[in-house]
């Protein structure tokens, strides 16, 4: 591994996992359906833009973990719900707008030029098996997301909500019924704006590789932030059909997924070379975005590590524009 760049980076092994096999839609609120899930309502399609109260849209996206090793199905989904409030208010800008998200994907302002994460020291306690190890693990890597992500959102005039991280899989959430270990690894649920990242299902597909819990949650956050920023609301608005089977709803699903490694792979590389976060264990962790299956929700294992290199090289937000790129950029 090369601590200097990513020119160390393997090649993404070919072959060695099988692919994503084909399966059909589940009665569930986390399978691919756009039809409502109690006890969070879904908007009709053509109105499930903004389904806000007290001025906050809830989002919600149960998505999986990208698998590292062990086949996992890769789900990515965004709700747009309705009667719904986190009770939190949103932070403003230093000339005294009220920061709030904007539905937009290519010209949302965080996609700005010149917006970037800010530098952040994490000091991660060490990584053990005990759920109270992993709390406190997840819980000082929140914190350093939301330190390197606060100034890019606050530039960009978006609300900066905490994320925070929960070890243990309720029965039900904001986000309706949680789903079972074959659907998900790890998910985040924007109606509560909680990473869920049960301490079984994390241990079995990552054990102490701390790359790969780093990865993980650095994904789950990115999706905080399109989340906060109005990203996954205007994704949301695109979906064509009540099930996200079409080819190009797959396609929005992608462009939301790819983004998040991108957003994964921008933190990352705020903080190498600090705190906890050695640069050759950033790299590693970016490396680890291309370990995956093939997924027509995903992208390609190589597209998966290509968009997060980007991000890792580029260091800037603008480079994670999944919304403009050519859909063979985004296969």
């Amino acid at each position: 591994m090369n601590d200097d760049g990513m020119s160390g980076f393997p090649a993404p092994p070919a072959g060695d996992r099988p692919p994503e096999p084909a399966w059909a839609p589940e009665p569930n609120p986390w399978a691919p359906n756009w039809a409502a899930a109690p006890p969070v309502p879904i908007a009709p399609p053509r109105s499930r833009l903004w389904g806000a109260v007290a001025g906050v849209l809830v989002v919600v996206l149960a998505i999986s973990l990208i698998a590292a090793t062990i086949p996992h199905r890769v789900d990515g989904h965004a709700y747009v719900a309705q009667g719904a409030d986190t009770g939190r208010a949103y932070s403003g800008s230093s000339d005294g707008k009220p920061a709030k998200p904007v539905p937009e994907l290519a010209r949302n302002p965080l996609l700005s030029a010149g917006i970037t994460p800010g530098p952040a020291t994490c000091a991660l306690p060490d990584l053990g098996r005990a759920p109270a190890q992993l709390k406190a693990y997840y819980g000082a890597l929140a914190d350093c997301l939301e330190q390197s992500w606060r100034p890019a959102l606050e530039k960009a005039n978006e609300p900066t909500l905490t994320a925070t991280v929960s070890v243990t899989l309720p029965e039900h959430s904001a986000c309706g019924s949680a789903p079972s270990e074959t659907e998900a690894v790890a998910y985040y649920c924007g109606g509560d704006t909680t990473i869920y990242a049960p301490t079984d299902w994390m241990l079995a597909d990552a054990g102490l590789n701390k790359a790969r819990h780093i990865a993980t949650i650095a994904h789950e956050y990115g999706h905080h932030v399109q989340r906060e920023s109005g990203i996954l609301a205007a994704a949301a608005d695109k979906m064509t059909s009540p099930n996200e089977d079409s080819a190009a709803d797959k396609q929005v699903v992608r462009r939301i997924e790819l983004q998040a490694n991108c957003f994964g792979a921008l933190f990352l590389a705020a903080v190498a070379g600090t705190g906890s976060i050695s640069r050759s264990l950033a790299n590693a962790a970016v490396a680890d975005y291309g370990r995956a299956n093939d997924s027509d929700t995903h992208g390609s294992r190589a597209h998966q590590l290509s968009w997060a290199k980007a991000g890792y090289d580029s260091k800037n937000t603008k480079a994670c524009d999944t919304w403009s790129a050519a859909p063979a950029e985004i296969s």
